[in-house]
């Protein structure tokens, strides 16, 4: 079979593998039907992670048809459409209990990889598994799309909204005009919150994110992006912020454009320092977030959601590729050719 394979910084391809296989009771064998490529993705092919050349992909996202299952699997069976979520909780456990199966206490190896495949092995998959009613065939290619964000964007853009505590009537400001932050519009619209502004700097994202619900845009940076939004909430700041970058400035102007007693939720992964602590204890700032609760959102909101018509967030995806372009896909998120990559596998 083909899996993409990160061949050195810069390069990626496709390459003929074996065949994943049943190893553990609770392993599930996902005939791919599409993929995609992840911001995150694109730190080892920048260069700026220390990842093994000629080594799995980081690709971590899928939807596909179940092809196997181990003996412990009793929710899903051949043939079953499904959701891969990017995380793999158990159900159980006092964190999947509290709806942050992110971070599961039951599993060590929680977190996908290798999915830019024709088949993978999921793994821990008899509650983390979502499956999607009927066949991939029953559903039009915008709802496919819609339900590969699924495996991670759009929960994770949710993730950010809850954890920020988004209510009805609330001000919002997404950081970030990545796949997860335009998610994160369409999560604080679900939420009901009034406001919505995004900080984006490029107009095709601009466009999306007014599409998904936000009700203004900030294209500035840094203390003057800041100053746009105090002019734009009149002096008081945020009742919530979506940090979707997890950059060092990124998180500081969460803090700075919070208002007093506001919540933000993290979801960009960290990288640089963090905000201004002082800052944030005599503001009353709260700070949550982390990785995101895939299967509890997908389950309890958001399929029903996409089935329903309600959101559209597959539409982050601006250009299809294969697995034999892979590394187009890989260069065209680098130069912000498309705003998400979708990478189809076997025919829908």
């Amino acid at each position: 079979m083909k899996e993409a394979i990160f061949v050195k910084p810069g390069l990626v391809e496709a390459q003929e593998v074996a065949k994943p296989k049943i190893q553990k009771d609770d392993d599930v064998i996902i005939h791919v039907v599409k993929a995609c490529v992840c911001g995150s993705d694109l730190w080892a092919y920048r260069g700026l992670d220390d990842k093994p050349e000629n080594s799995d992909n980081g690709g971590h996202e899928a939807i596909g048809i179940v092809e196997e299952t181990g003996s412990a699997i009793t929710t899903v069976k051949k043939g079953d459409f499904v959701i891969a979520p990017f995380t793999h909780g158990c159900g159980h456990c006092a964190a999947c209990l509290a709806g942050f199966d992110g971070s599961c206490q039951s599993h060590d190896d929680n977190i996908s990889s290798a999915n830019q495949a024709e088949y993978i092995r999921f793994q821990h998959g008899d509650w983390a598994l979502v499956k999607v009613p009927g066949q991939p065939s029953d559903y039009t290619p915008a709802m496919i799309n819609s339900f590969l964000t699924l495996a991670d964007v759009m929960p994770t853009g949710y993730h950010a909204a809850r954890t920020a505590n988004v209510q009805v009537g609330d001000t919002a400001v997404v950081i970030g005009d990545g796949a997860v932050g335009l998610c994160g519009v369409i999560a604080a619209k679900l939420r009901g919150a009034k406001q919505i502004i995004i900080m984006s700097r490029h107009e095709d994202r601009q466009k999306l994110a007014l599409e998904f619900g936000a009700t203004d845009v900030v294209a500035e940076r840094g203390e003057a992006g800041e100053k746009a939004i105090m002019e734009l909430t009149h002096g008081s700041g945020a009742d919530a912020v979506l940090e979707c970058v997890g950059s060092e400035q990124s998180n500081q102007t969460a803090v700075n454009v919070a208002r007093p007693g506001a919540h933000i939720g993290r979801v960009g992964l960290p990288h640089g320092q963090g905000a201004d602590a002082a800052q944030v204890f005599f503001n009353n700032v709260s700070i949550s977030g982390g990785i995101a609760s895939v299967t509890t959102y997908d389950k309890g909101v958001l399929l029903q959601a996409v089935l329903n018509g309600d959101i559209n967030p597959g539409k982050v995806f601006t250009h299809e590729y294969n697995l034999d372009n892979i590394n187009q896909a890989y260069q065209d998120m680098t130069d912000r050719k498309t705003i998400k990559a979708a990478v189809d596998v076997a025919p829908a």
